[in-house]
């Protein structure tokens, strides 16, 4: 039997299941990720992650949705990692190389570069990335980013009043995202972005922390808003800092919950 540790974790309430193999492999599977991210029959979560043995870095990071699907890029997994190696650190993942730096409770990223180009994001084909000439009932002409992973950025009157749960599923799938796409809601306060994202493969999450930093730089981008700014999510607030053709840094809390065993092999 496969038996090992891991770890229950959350930054401002998006959660994870951490487990360490770089001393013992866990095989991963899509099925398996299921199972464990379960809610009602796994351990539950948002994302699983895989930490393994980089060559590049002091860490590999592999990424898990709910869902099963691997994906590239997830900044407040990014957090809980550097909070639980205990030190600053960086990290290799699917979406590039990033860094990590403890301070205090919370924890600095720096997420790399963000792209604009249409290629980059990746569209189904050659398009405005700044304001793209699609539309589903109000929501209209998204900025595209990529973190490391893809994300379409709405801004609109109150955040509060689109009804996420029914667009966000539709706007991830549709064909114009090849790969699928992160949505983002949001609406420019007084002193801070509020900011609501329907996660791809995952579903509506009370934080994105790769969901702020998109947002974050479209309205920037847009004019919107000045850097740094405060990203509010139902889960609390993130803190980004970027200025044109310079990576972008996100600040924010890491959770430890609890510490756990589990056999593996239970999970398919």
């Amino acid at each position: 039997m496969t038996a090992g540790e891991f770890h229950k974790m959350h930054g401002l309430g998006n959660d994870f299941v951490i487990i360490d193999c770089r001393a013992v492999a866990v095989p991963m599977t899509d099925r398996r990720a299921r199972a464990i991210a379960d809610r009602k029959t796994g351990i539950g979560c948002d994302q699983m992650i895989l930490l393994e043995k980089s060559d590049n870095a002091d860490v590999r990071m592999r990424i898990y949705n709910a869902d099963g699907s691997e994906v590239e890029s997830c900044g407040n997994a990014t957090r809980c990692v550097v909070a639980l190696i205990g030190h600053d650190c960086t990290i290799e993942t699917a979406g590039g190389l990033i860094s990590g730096i403890l301070e205090g409770n919370a924890v600095s990223v720096n997420m790399g570069l963000p792209r604009f180009e249409w290629q980059d994001i990746p569209l189904a084909f050659a398009m405005d990335t700044a304001a793209m000439p699609v539309a589903w009932e109000d929501l209209e002409s998204p900025m595209a980013v990529n973190v490391g992973n893809p994300h379409a950025i709405f801004f609109v009157p109150d955040a509060d009043l689109v009804d996420i749960a029914k667009l966000g599923p539709v706007i991830e799938a549709d064909s114009v995202f090849p790969q699928k796409v992160n949505v983002n809601i949001a609406s420019i306060e007084e002193g801070y972005i509020k900011l609501h994202v329907w996660e791809r493969g995952a579903g509506l999450t009370r934080a994105c922390g790769t969901g702020a930093c998109a947002t974050a730089v479209a309205a920037i981008r847009k004019g919107l808003a000045r850097s740094p700014v405060d990203v509010r999510l139902p889960g609390g607030t993130i803190n980004i800092t970027w200025n044109d053709g310079e990576p972008i840094v996100m600040k924010g809390p890491a959770a430890h919950v609890f510490t756990g065993q589990a056999n593996w092999d239970d999970f398919g």
